[in-house]
């Protein structure tokens, strides 16, 4: 009897220990999470509620201006607002239509419905471009808030050959920009 209770055991605790696991790998994150340098992409951040007992009402997504993109446009959503905040560039960045001088620095949704139920996601999508050309990555910090008033924060950088952050930075790495005939 004994003998059976130990396989039984055997045979739960890897499962258990991986349905422990599958919250801390739901993270906010970029898709793609590659794309060419000088392109134009959609962007979505996928956005998971992570807490039990609350919904997520507002995402808040900064956009880099170190390295600005000239044209970003949000997809709406429905159950939420969209507010776009642009911030004066130190150099303006020339394109087909001439110089911009301002680029989309935060965009921030906020629920109007109730927002996201405990164990759903959404996509919070964007068109932006042409993406810079400079940098291997571009990081975007993102902001959870709650309904309870928790504030998750992802803007931890992950580093090569360490454990993967508790709250991971959305990250797109820009490859080589691809020829055109």
């Amino acid at each position: 009897m004994k003998k059976i209770r130990l396989v039984v055991l055997a045979a739960l605790v890897p499962g258990v220990v991986a349905l422990a696991a599958l919250p801390a790998g739901a993270h906010v994150s970029v898709t793609p999470s590659s794309a060419p340098k000088g392109g134009f992409e959609v962007l979505s951040f996928n956005v998971p509620n992570e807490a039990a007992d609350a919904n997520t009402v507002k995402v808040e997504v900064q956009i880099p201006t170190k390295y600005p993109i000239a044209s970003v446009s949000t997809q709406p959503l429905p159950g939420w607002t969209v507010a776009v905040e642009k911030t004066k560039l130190a150099k303006p960045v020339a394109t087909d239509d001439g110089d911009v001088t301002e680029a989309v620095s935060k965009i921030t949704w906020t629920a109007t419905d109730g927002g996201l139920n405990p164990g759903e996601f959404d996509l919070f999508t964007i068109s932006a471009g042409p993406l810079p050309t400079k940098p291997n990555k571009l990081a975007f910090k993102t902001i959870q808030t709650y309904s309870n008033g928790d504030v998750v924060s992802w803007i931890e950088p992950t580093v090569k050959g360490a454990p993967e952050p508790e709250h991971p930075l959305p990250t797109l790495t820009l490859t080589k920009a691809s020829r055109s005939n």
